[in-house]
């Protein structure tokens, strides 16, 4: 970690703080392997969000335009937060879960690796 020394007492509160999301918190979304989607997409939810409802609407609604998402098999999926592997309860919360505000949540998907295996 680097630490600034100051000259003058420095108070900058964090303009992406969850007190600013008005009870949501950011959650990133990664889906690895697949290059289509340069960036994770980033949602603003309540911590009582189901995690399924996370899968079956905003997930599909951001990744279900690339051709390997009818393909995925969800028993077969690895899901890690940050880098961290964990196991997700589709019927519990992101509070629930120990999905926090601002975390990276990545999936990756055996044997899809994007179009034509070149990670697009």
């Amino acid at each position: 970690m680097t630490l600034l020394k100051t000259l003058a007492p420095y108070d900058f509160p964090s303009s992406d703080a969850v007190e600013n999301y008005a009870g949501r918190q950011l959650l990133y979304i990664n889906w690895e392997r697949h290059r289509m989607f340069s960036r994770p997409f980033v949602l603003a939810l309540p911590p009582e969000t189901p995690f399924g409802e996370i899968i079956d609407a905003y997930m599909s609604d951001c990744f279900s335009y690339h051709p390997d998402w009818a393909q995925i098999d969800w028993s077969k999926v690895e899901w890690r937060n940050g880098n961290r592997p964990f196991s997700p309860d589709r019927n519990k919360s992101l509070a629930d879960n120990g999905i926090g505000h601002k975390d990276l949540i990545r999936l990756a998907t055996p044997g899809l690796d994007g179009i034509a295996g070149s990670g697009y």
